[in-house]
């Protein structure tokens, strides 16, 4: 029996930290919408390190695609603006761009329109065409 008598304040004891548990759980809901706005604070550091690890991981140097890099040959028409020793696609698009930034060849509202001169209207087939369309047309006077 005495045993018995010493196991009954034991729950006695548990029953009241069993009570006090609850009102703990109540206060600690405020204490986590105060801790809630620090917790971005710390965060937002966090993000912004995250971009300098990106700039350091492209250490691998970029090789352009051989099918843009191969040198061909440019038509007559073609020839007039670029010059007619073989090139590779990306120098012609970059000559045919000097050539129409120098004669202000652009649209004056509307930037990706190309109003063709002589010279361009020998290439493109029309009197205006499209910056993304140039590409295209230009393509069929290179062999």
């Amino acid at each position: 029996m005495a045993t018995a008598k010493k196991a009954a304040p034991a729950k006695k004891a548990a029953a009241p930290v069993k009570k006090a548990a609850p009102a703990k759980k109540a206060a600690a809901p405020v204490k986590k919408a105060a801790a809630a706005p620090a917790a971005k604070k710390v965060a937002a550091p966090a993000k912004k390190a995250a971009p300098v690890k990106k700039a350091a991981a492209p250490a691998k140097k970029r090789t352009p695609n051989a099918a843009f890099m191969k040198a061909l040959t440019p038509s007559a028409a073609l020839a007039a603006i670029v010059g007619d020793k073989p090139l590779p696609r990306t120098d012609v698009t970059k000559k045919i761009w000097e050539y129409i930034k120098k004669h202000k060849l652009q649209d004056a509202v509307q930037k990706r329109v190309i109003v063709a001169d002589a010279k361009l209207k020998e290439i493109f087939g029309k009197a205006k065409a499209d910056m993304f369309e140039m590409t295209k047309l230009v393509n069929n006077h290179l062999k």
